[in-house]
């Protein structure tokens, strides 16, 4: 029996997750702790809560979340300017730089992945894969309990 465009994609979920495990190998970075961390690359500085809204989780998971990138020198904490109950959380020189580097590489296999498609496919392809990736995302917001998003069920 030939693969399914399903089987392809889990297996390119697999591929990814091997890579990441394997990039990240001898760190306490995860895959949501990277979130965090992109999230900061590509927002700047940020509340907890707002950090954590950006990533669909809970005020409780981010704090864990912080707490572990700031005693890997990942992030820094610093009053909020204005309101002296939050917090701001911040990437510190060394991983805004770690993270303009994986952006980097992050563009450069898109851009090697892209080659092995057909230019005149690419368009059709990306339009595809977004397409999956919406109808994905709402079976598995659907399939939650009532009054809990897939995101902050994680």
């Amino acid at each position: 029996m030939e693969p399914t465009v399903l089987d392809h994609l889990l297996h390119v979920s697999e591929l990814f997750q091997r890579d990441m495990a394997r990039a990240f190998e001898g760190t306490r970075l995860t895959p949501t702790r990277v979130q965090a961390l992109w999230v900061l690359q590509h927002g700047g500085p940020a509340t907890q809560r707002e950090l954590a809204s950006a990533m669909s989780i809970s005020a409780r998971h981010i704090s864990g979340i912080i707490d572990v990138l700031e005693a890997d020198g990942y992030v820094v904490r610093t009053p909020h300017p204005r309101d002296r109950r939050a917090t701001v959380i911040e990437l510190t020189d060394t991983a805004a730089a770690q993270m303009a580097t994986m952006q980097r590489e992050h563009s450069e296999l898109a851009a090697t992945l892209l080659d092995a498609v057909a230019p005149s496919d690419r368009a059709a392809l990306e339009r595809g894969v977004a397409a999956i990736a919406g109808r994905l995302a709402e079976l598995v917001e659907a399939a939650q309990p009532a009054g809990e998003s897939a995101e902050t069920a994680r």
